[in-house]
């Protein structure tokens, strides 16, 4: 019998697999927001001692537990049990509630500027539309998504990698301009002192959105198992992924330095900076808006195909596994096309309830910001449970086996595991402190309080969930 020749994957494909998930244009602007040129330094800091770790930790929990698939969930539930598994796919369900949001949110800019080529949107149109675009895009998707779900999947990986090439595009033709006769920085002075971070509250409350936009290994994680030899190559891939990202970071918030004043940004960056780098990448070049059309149509094909596809995994891994011990029937139940139209339902209610607590901000630019900064909070909260997973397999090494280790001295695996678990912590609870509000202003105790409701709202949904599925069950029992 002739035995079925297995494809391997190599490392160099990987890191770019890896690439698409990690790191996108809009994350370095989000971040240049915050710290101005002083986010070059976070992030060089960053990668080196958080993100190398981190991915390397992703091989080995991906390695140990690949006959399951490799996902978050059954990582924690393997090490901790079919409670504290259910309670991760909560988390993470909740955290990608704000997210599909956001990335709704980030359609309807797309679409503002691709209609009005300009920022106008913005003084145009009020909150509570603002709100009811968003919330009516959503719904749109809810109802498509499974009819183009497949197709949607390529459309997502077709953007990501133009989203990819118009990030380079950018910071070639930046460098470009600065050979050029009326090339110039508009950040003065650009000397070390720029790039050096002021290390206060506020950039503490910045580190949890810096951990935002460069989470996502573990989504690559099931494929350490299909390498060669993955205890060698596992590692290059995850250094050539931290190499690429440090270029396209450390090289992006330069070039937009030299688009934009550092000093002195533009406060509704987050939500209009990447047009807007486009839009005078495209004036400096004679182009007019081309450029900023193009990344437009870019962004809206992209953040489309996101959403569509984040709806539906998102949904289907709530109610799949533990979830269906812990969670109420009814919210498991599917139609006759396999499709869980209930958890779409708590997905929608759960949306709107976020859109309403936003929609009472002064601005549709604080609600645009505050929506990514609560990104910021819950993201890198759920990114705690690969750091515990990798400790509690560290902690028994014996009985959890794996073609690939992270640091054969467990003492040691166990210190970089804690000491990534510490940071994210720390951010998380700092993240929970508005950044783009002055302290003790009005609208930074507004952003508190909302940020407070809408996180145990959303995780305190996980906890009452189980009790009801047990009363349900009680009730079955005495029938």
């Amino acid at each position: 019998m002739i035995e079925e020749k297995k494809s391997f994957i190599s490392w160099p494909v990987l890191a770019m697999m890896s690439f698409v998930t990690v790191i996108g244009f809009d994350d370095i602007i989000y971040n240049f927001a915050n710290q101005g040129l002083g986010v070059i330094t976070s992030w060089i800091i960053l990668l080196l001692l958080y993100v190398i770790p981190y991915s390397l930790m992703v091989g080995q929990l991906g390695s140990v537990f690949n006959h399951e698939g490799g996902g978050l969930t059954s990582w924690v539930r393997g090490t901790s049990g079919d409670r504290l598994g259910y309670f991760t796919a909560w988390t993470y369900w909740a955290a990608s509630i704000p997210y599909v949001v956001d990335t709704a949110n980030a359609v309807v800019v797309g679409f503002g500027w691709l209609v009005n080529g300009n920022d106008s949107m913005e003084d145009k149109m009020s909150n509570s539309m603002f709100a009811l675009l968003t919330f009516c895009i959503f719904l749109a998707f809810i109802f498509l998504q499974r009819h183009f779900k497949r197709s949607l999947e390529v459309l997502s990986t077709l953007g990501g990698g133009a989203m990819f090439i118009m990030a380079l595009l950018f910071v070639f033709m930046t460098f470009a301009s600065l050979f050029m006769p009326n090339g110039h920085i508009e950040t003065q002075p650009m000397n070390l002192g720029a790039v050096i971070p002021k290390f206060d509250l506020h950039y503490l409350t910045t580190i949890g959105l810096l951990i935002y936009a460069i989470n996502g290994a573990e989504l690559v994680a099931p494929f350490v198992t299909r390498m060669r030899k993955p205890q060698r190559e596992f590692p290059k891939a995850m250094i050539m992924l931290t190499i690429m990202t440090i270029f396209l970071t450390v090289f992006g918030s330069f070039s937009l330095g030299v688009f934009f004043n550092a000093h002195h940004l533009p406060n509704n960056l987050k939500m209009n900076g990447s047009y807007y780098a486009f839009q005078r990448l495209g004036e400096f070049f004679h182009l007019g808006n081309t450029l900023m059309y193009v990344f437009a149509v870019t962004q809206i094909i992209y953040m489309c195909a996101l959403l569509a596809v984040l709806l539906d995994a998102m949904t289907r891994m709530l109610i799949s596994d533990t979830g269906k011990r812990f969670m109420p029937k009814a919210l498991t139940k599917l139609n006759a096309e396999g499709l869980p139209i209930n958890g779409y339902i708590l997905t929608t209610a759960l949306s709107a309830f976020i859109l309403l607590l936003g929609v009472f901000l002064p601005e549709m630019n604080d609600i645009f910001n505050w929506l990514l900064n609560l990104n910021g909070i819950i993201s890198p909260g759920v990114t705690c449970w690969i750091f515990y997973a990798f400790i509690r397999i560290r902690l028994n090494s014996q009985t959890f086996q794996s073609d690939y280790v992270f640091i054969k001295n467990d003492r040691m695996a166990v210190f970089v595991g804690s000491w990534c678990l510490a940071v994210t912590v720390i951010a998380t609870l700092f993240g929970i402190l508005p950044q783009d509000a002055p302290y003790g202003s009005s609208l930074f105790w507004h952003e508190l309080i909302i940020n407070i409701v809408g996180i145990v709202v959303l995780i305190g949904l996980g906890f009452i969930m189980p009790i009801l599925a047990k009363r349900e069950q009680e009730k079955s029992l005495q029938q």
